[in-house]
């Protein structure tokens, strides 16, 4: 591998931590995450002078989370358990330990897909152990306060009964399967988002401001360590679990192992057990029992010593593909998703899987009542794998896109130079509810209260045949509350008023509601910055709109053909009718002292949040970015700034405090 290879990979990795640690957001599968990993790791075992202390070999990826509370410096840091990936490199590392201890014993667990929370215990003048802090990971070394939303996990005591003067104890939160399916429910009655996994949803959940939310979506927690206590808890790991699983405490599910041999038979005990269990695991860890041993073993500063976690590979089921369900998107796109015979998988039952497109069916050569493989690797959704063509029943082809739109029956054709089918009917319904739902969003008009149910009902009914039919809904409001599609009459006003409202927004959110291909907000904002008027932008040429900042050929030529066909003419023309602004006018304070520079904003700072950071910058015509690159001007660091600040001075970037950023606008 190149060191350019290298530094792009180790770029790479840094972000998904961050999707996954900081966002709870993943966009890969821990597999996937687990092989880059490995080449990371493969790498830096041939070239060692590359290693950096910002590798992320070398660092643990979250970072403290302000939502639920304030900072906390952990007293015992919250480290990762390094991970391997076949039972050889399990049995050699337990035979390392026995060279040097003989008597070692060890400790095998089920390794829960949750995230970390230690519970910091002190007596009370009644002589029991209360609960003082909770707290999470966060970055390893500094966590989040959590203590009100921890009291009401019903796993979580308040009190203990032990005769110590303090206790920490380190668990995993989850959220059982039972609970993420009810709450995804709820969500889709609601019209609202649905939660990506369980491990995501507990994230969110345990960082709630409000308690009362969390007791509702529920959270469970097993302690799965003793941080710091007295000897008879710490002296012998296991003994220590039973001790306080005696105390009512829910500890992990652990047993004591004296040989390679049974240690491997309980790893795969563990993981014929996936499907029983009520929660997510992604592994099985093995710990050294006796804790005295554990430092002779370390491996970095990232790990903990006398540790290690062996990852299952991907789970996988063979089921027979019933149909293929054919969906419609707001560009017109026809997505094709496998309809196959329920499965469990990683504990969830899965029937769904999506295909892609037609060359991703080609290349599998799948057809309805094939026997398929699908896997689930961790908490990333259903894939096919492959297709067992030596149990193909007679009469079964490869299935073919139609050429017909699933929904409005007009001709879908193939995207140039893309795998894509595409509707080319823009009055479609399908097309026409998620250009609703894009326009009605938070990143565009933001018409709070507007839910896809609603959407849905308007556009069947006929009220809304496109983003301009919107602002004429007040004109059928007698019919709307009588036909009760929104509600009765108080939740109708209130749409209706959330709608009126929305005329007054900065023209910025019209122009991203617009949904033009490959035109995000970011570009919104460069063109009504420098034109201020969509009409304005309307008459300009591609040439003229390649020249703004982050607009490039593709993008110009999307804003050039969607503000030059007739129909959209007509929409937009009638939007301005209605009284929806047009212009984005000039912000008060607004100058250009930041023009043509791109900040990063990371850390707590003294006096503003990030949001009001950023406002400030763009009011000056700077832009922010969510990630350093060499294309970054300024770094605005505050406390507990983390890795954007290690990745800003390897680049050379210049880091400002909140008061240098201010005293730049000054000068």
């Amino acid at each position: 591998m190149l060191l350019e290879e290298y530094k792009k990979l180790i770029d790479e990795i840094d972000y998904h931590m961050d999707r996954y640690y900081n966002q709870n957001e993943p966009e890969i599968s821990d597999f996937e995450y687990d092989q880059l990993m490995q080449k990371l790791k493969a790498a830096e075992a041939e070239h060692p002078e590359w290693v950096t202390s910002d590798s992320p070999s070398q660092k643990i990826g979250g970072v403290a989370m302000r939502e639920a509370g304030v900072k906390v410096t952990h007293d015992v840091p919250m480290l990762s358990i390094e991970d391997v990936f076949n039972k050889e490199d399990v049995v050699a590392w337990v035979e390392k330990v026995k060279a040097v201890h003989a008597d070692a014993r060890f400790s095998v667990e089920a390794k829960i897909d949750g995230l970390s929370m230690t519970l910091r215990y002190e007596k009370d003048t009644n002589g029991m152990l209360k609960l003082k802090l909770a707290e999470t990971r966060g970055d390893g070394l500094i966590g989040e306060d959590v203590t009100e939303n921890a009291l009401v996990i019903p796993d979580v005591n308040k009190y203990l009964d032990l005769p110590y003067e303090s206790l920490q104890l380190r668990g995993e939160v989850y959220m059982s399967h039972e609970d993420f399916e009810r709450y995804n429910d709820e969500q889709e009655l609601k019209g609202g988002k649905l939660a990506a996994n369980p491990r995501n949803l507990a994230a969110g959940t345990l960082r709630q401001l409000d308690a009362n939310i969390t007791k509702q979506r529920g959270l469970r927690m097993f302690v799965f360590n003793v941080q710091q206590g007295p000897e008879e808890l710490t002296s012998s790991h296991c003994k220590g679990l039973d001790i306080l699983s005696d105390k009512k405490v829910p500890t992990v599910f652990h047993r004591i192992c004296d040989t390679a041999e049974e240690i491997i038979t309980v790893i795969d005990e563990i993981g014929d057990m996936r499907s029983e269990f009520e929660f997510d695991i992604d592994g099985a860890v093995v710990k050294i029992d006796q804790t005295e041993y554990r430092g002779d073993f370390p491996t970095s500063a990232k790990y903990t010593s006398g540790h290690i976690a062996y990852k299952y590979p991907p789970e996988e089921k063979e089921t027979k593909l019933l149909d293929v369900e054919l969906s419609v998107g707001r560009t017109g796109r026809v997505t094709p998703t496998a309809i196959f015979e329920p499965i469990r998988l990683c504990g969830t039952s899965v029937s769904r899987a999506t295909l892609h497109n037609q060359d991703f069916i080609d290349d599998l050569d799948i057809g309805i009542g094939d026997t398929i493989v699908v896997y689930k690797s961790g908490e990333i959704i259903p894939k096919v794998k492959e297709v067992k063509h030596d149990k193909r029943p007679a009469g079964v082809s490869t299935f073919k896109i139609p050429n017909v739109c699933p929904v409005c029956g007009g001709p879908v054709s193939r995207d140039a130079d893309t795998a894509d089918m595409k509707c080319l009917n823009p009055s479609c319904p399908a097309q026409l509810e998620r250009h609703i739902i894009n326009f009605v969003s938070r990143d565009a008009m933001d018409i709070k209260g507007f839910g896809e149910v609603y959407i849905e009902e308007l556009v069947r009914r006929g009220y809304i045949k496109d983003i301009a039919d919107i602002y004429a809904l007040k004109d059928s409001r007698d019919a709307l509350i009588e036909e009760g599609i929104i509600g009765k009459e108080k939740n109708t006003d209130k749409l209706l008023n959330a709608i009126e409202d929305s005329k007054a927004n900065d023209a910025v959110r019209l122009f991203t509601g617009f949904g033009i291909p490959n035109v995000g907000k970011a570009a919104a904002k460069a063109l009504l910055a420098k034109f201020k008027d969509i009409e304005v932008i309307m008459n300009l040429s591609v040439e003229e709109l390649i020249q703004v900042n982050d607009i490039g050929e593709i993008s110009a030529n999307s804003i050039y053909d969607y503000l030059h066909d007739d129909v959209n003419k007509d929409i937009i023309a009638r939007l301005k009718a209605y009284g929806v602004n047009m212009v984005e006018e000039e912000k008060e304070g607004s100058t250009d002292k930041f023009a043509g520079l791109t900040f990063v904003i990371t850390g707590t700072l003294p006096t503003m949040g990030r949001k009001e950071c950023q406002e400030l910058i763009e009011l000056n015509g700077g832009k922010c970015a969510g990630s350093v690159s060499k294309k970054t001007s300024y770094l605005v660091a505050g406390e507990a700034a983390g890795s954007k600040l290690d990745k800003a001075n390897s680049l050379g970037v210049t880091v400002l405090s909140e008061a240098d950023l201010l005293q730049m606008l000054e000068s």
